[in-house]
């Protein structure tokens, strides 16, 4: 297919796709908070929404997929922003190889890139719902016209979150994307925590919510008092574990987030005014590993389609083997993903073998994909050292005490841009993986994401004209 012709074939294609046209105008301040908290809110409402001729289950066995994804199983919002970030995988991979030769400074490529990721994000709708339905991630509670309605109205719920995520892009701050993975893993973290309603709580029985030394309530927190008042002090210990681990968490990803460089720009037309620009040491911030995670999350759904019974409860797939709680327990997926709980485990001296091998692999799965994500995700995205020089020479700044020019620039950055591209992507990856291993609530890689997308929404809103936003806001951003 010849430019031309691939020219029209994309721009037939984009008429044809649903989409969120933005605005015409500059956006004030409070009318993007409003489209943020609005698409924000929808998307949680939406994840209420039960399937229609899905029977009820507990959906344990995907809660790394729910967190890392955004999703719900069992609600509309299944499948997340799976779609969405599978469609950019490939293009992060077949655009960073040069497989497909696509200039990503050209606005043109720019557009294409675009057109094409939102196009593979609805074949994947059709492509992941098919397969959750078929291949026994959700129990179709009916024949073939309800298992076809059931398809449906996941591919529904994905195409809503593609637009969701344009609505927040284009109307409001940020990205969807990083919006419902925060919203997902606070939701996790408030319910994991603090909730005093028991695990094993059915609604319209109020008999099994109430919790019990037999029936421990939910919450960590609730968990930690009732065994420091029945003197279980192992288990007062392993109960609040986690909930260090969450605020450790916080506190270090706060802490290496203002980590980095420090490069003086000055006006080329004017001498005496300029500023500091600050290269991060986490350059290219949490994309890596939610590509990197995202990439787990997938494996691990894969792992569970074609499972076949076996002997003692097990079941089995090419991939992965399962116990009768839904335990992954060999294939190769088991050392792709991350040991439960394994600080506990060596605190309570009933870790294994193992689990230190299936640790040492998923540390070095994951922080090697995050590296390759982190690489690629820079030659996409204009943030590579050319790209960036051409945007300073662009707006009239230099490097003071070098020449001016695009390629002097260039040389300076090449210094720092491509070592922390890798040295970010390897270094979020490892502390993904360690984060993981303490069995903090919402995952360690969950929690990460989080800090970092509340971080770079402080940040953003801290760049705002602040002038008409809403007094509480102000002072939260320390204005």
């Amino acid at each position: 297919m010849s430019e031309e012709e691939e020219k029209g074939f994309v721009s037939k294609i984009a008429k044809y796709l649903p989409t969120v046209e933005g605005p015409t105008y500059k956006q004030p301040f409070n009318s993007k908070i409003k489209w943020t908290i609005a698409a924000l809110l929808m998307f949680l409402v939406l994840s209420s929404v039960p399937i229609f001729g899905v029977a009820k289950a507990v959906y344990d066995q995907y809660r790394f997929y729910e967190i890392v994804l955004g999703s719900k199983f069992g609600s509309l919002m299944t499948l997340g922003i799976g779609p969405i970030v599978t469609s950019g995988i490939i293009l992060q991979l077949l655009v960073g190889s040069k497989i497909i030769n696509w200039d990503m400074n050209d606005e043109k490529y720019r557009k294409k890139f675009q057109t094409w990721s939102k196009l593979l994000g609805i074949v994947f709708c059709v492509i992941e719902a098919a397969a959750f339905v078929f291949f026994g991630a959700l129990t179709v509670s009916g024949g073939l016209p309800v298992t076809i309605f059931v398809v449906m109205q996941l591919i529904a719920g994905g195409i809503i979150v593609i637009l969701l995520d344009e609505i927040v892009s284009k109307w409001g701050f940020g990205s969807g994307i990083s919006l419902f993975i925060a919203a997902g893993v606070a939701n996790q973290i408030f319910i994991r925590a603090l909730s005093p309603i028991s695990s094993t709580c059915i609604a319209g029985d109020l008999s099994t919510c109430l919790p019990s030394s037999q029936n421990p309530p939910t919450g960590l927190l609730w968990q930690f008092f009732l065994n420091l008042f029945q003197a279980k002090y192992t288990n007062m210990i392993l109960s609040l574990i986690p909930i260090l681990a969450t605020i450790v968490i916080f506190l270090v990803v706060i802490y290496i987030q203002d980590m980095g460089i420090e490069i003086p720009l000055s006006f080329s037309g004017f001498r005496g005014f300029g500023r500091s620009w600050s290269l991060k040491l986490l350059y290219t911030s949490n994309i890596p590993v939610i590509l990197a995670a995202s990439l787990v999350a997938t494996l691990q759904v894969i792992g569970r389609f074609g499972l076949q019974a076996g002997t003692n409860g097990m079941s089995c797939s090419l991939l992965a083997c399962y116990d009768k709680n839904n335990q992954i327990v060999g294939g190769i997926i088991y050392y792709l993903t991350s040991p439960t709980s394994l600080l506990s485990n060596i605190i309570s001296g009933t870790v294994t073998q193992s689990d230190l091998i299936r640790a040492l692999t998923y540390m070095i799965f994951l922080s090697l994909a995050a590296t390759v994500f982190s690489v690629f995700w820079v030659s996409t995205s204009s943030m590579d050292s050319a790209s960036v020089a051409e945007q300073l020479e662009g707006i009239g700044m230099q490097i003071p005490g070098y020449r001016g020019d695009k390629k002097t620039m260039e040389g300076v950055l090449n210094r720092y841009i491509p070592y922390l591209t890798v040295i970010g992507g390897l270094l979020v990856g490892i502390f993904a993986a360690l984060a993981d291993f303490t069995g903090a609530i919402g995952t360690g890689t969950g929690i990460l994401l989080t800090v970092m997308i509340i971080y770079n929404y402080y940040e953003q809103l801290s760049a705002e004209n602040l002038e008409e936003a809403h007094p509480i806001i102000r002072s939260i951003l320390g204005e």
